[in-house]
């Protein structure tokens, strides 16, 4: 592998990647360095580089990737760091105070000194902070979880976001076992959800425009695959991964008695959405939102990507990976690509 540390800067919507070599980095008290194996191109990156979303620039870009432990920084107190040298990793999205009120009340996903991966401008505290890097720089206050090395590298990346915010949404609800779960999105979300409820015994109805996404439920353990105009009625849960308008009311609509609907796929601005105050009531029916996610979580996600990785058809959706000096190429590809997630390999 190219030992050199580099860094693809993202300098603003229409702007072209740079790639940097940057000095040597050593962890200070608190921090890990990781070399980074592989990353995957998140949604949440291409509505940035498309401008749909605003982030501070210059940045790294990336916050789905899985890599080895270089070095680790002194302990801070009388914390020990989960992790050695040597240690193949996933870390989270979200970087946490641990001290805020939010904190303290087991929101550390939205700490009021909160710091995201892959979203912060470049400057001298913190350079290596995305994933479209050979290296990345963990501060004090980021979930590290260990992932054996027989997940596949396009499996364990996507951990760091979309399994991890899956785990959330399902840990939003009483369990799923005999219950019927509707899906909205067969996007990586999507068939993560389907998976995880079914392995969980739930019947899992999955809907999507797409019939190639439809199909793709099936073999993720979709016991019934539907178009939008053929919503089922009477579903004991319904999870709205597509981040559509239609998909969220659709949602709601669906819901039975006692029925609970959790929001995860509206991050972006969007029309509004009816809801009729009286059928919640007389239904006693939930809705909540999911947003990030806490470090319990990640270890679910790696927990469930260990155990059922050769069970369903995860490592076929990533798509041949581009070297960092094509990351411009990885992000048009994975725009509108049949592949779930394109790959980025820093040391390409």
């Amino acid at each position: 592998m190219d030992a050199r540390v580099r860094y693809a800067r993202w300098d603003g919507v229409g702007r072209p990647f740079t790639v940097v070599t940057c000095p040597e980095v050593e962890p200070a008290p608190g921090e890990v360095l990781v070399e980074i194996e592989l990353a995957t191109v998140c949604g949440s990156d291409l509505h940035t580089v498309a401008g749909r979303r605003s982030a501070p620039t210059p940045t790294v870009l990336g916050h789905e990737q899985v890599g080895r432990v270089v070095a680790v920084g002194e302990p801070v107190g009388a914390q020990r760091c989960p992790v050695a040298p040597g240690d193949r990793v996933v870390w989270s999205v979200t970087v946490s105070c641990g001290a805020c009120g939010r904190c303290a009340r087991g929101m550390e996903q939205k700490c009021l000194r909160l710091r995201k991966f892959g979203h912060e401008r470049i400057d001298d505290s913190w350079t290596l902070n995305g994933g479209f890097a050979t290296h990345a720089l963990l501060p004090a206050g980021t979930a590290v979880v260990p992932i054996p090395r027989g997940v596949p590298a396009g499996v364990a990346a996507p951990a760091s976001c979309a399994t991890a915010t899956v785990a959330a949404v399902l840990d939003a609800v009483s369990a799923v076992a005999d219950r019927r779960v509707l899906v909205t999105g067969a996007g990586l979300l999507g068939v993560t959800a389907t998976a995880m409820a079914a392995q969980a015994g739930a019947e899992v109805v999955v809907c999507d425009p797409d019939p190639g996404r439809r199909a793709l439920a099936k073999r993720f353990g979709a016991a019934y695959v539907v178009a939008p105009d053929a919503l089922p009625a009477e579903v004991d849960i319904a999870l709205e991964l597509s981040g559509a308008a239609a998909a969220v009311q659709g949602c709601l609509g669906a819901l039975a008695v006692g029925g609970h609907a959790v929001l995860a796929g509206s991050v972006l601005p969007g029309p509004t959405v009816a809801i009729d105050p009286e059928r919640v009531v007389r239904g006693l029916l939930q809705v909540t939102g999911v947003h990030n996610y806490r470090p319990a979580h990640l270890v679910r996600a790696v927990e469930f990507l260990s155990d059922n990785h050769d069970r369903f058809p995860f490592a076929e959706l990533t798509g041949t990976p581009f070297g960092l000096s094509a990351i411009a190429a990885a992000v048009a590809a994975a725009d509108g690509s049949p592949a779930l997630r394109q790959a980025v390999d820093p040391h390409r």
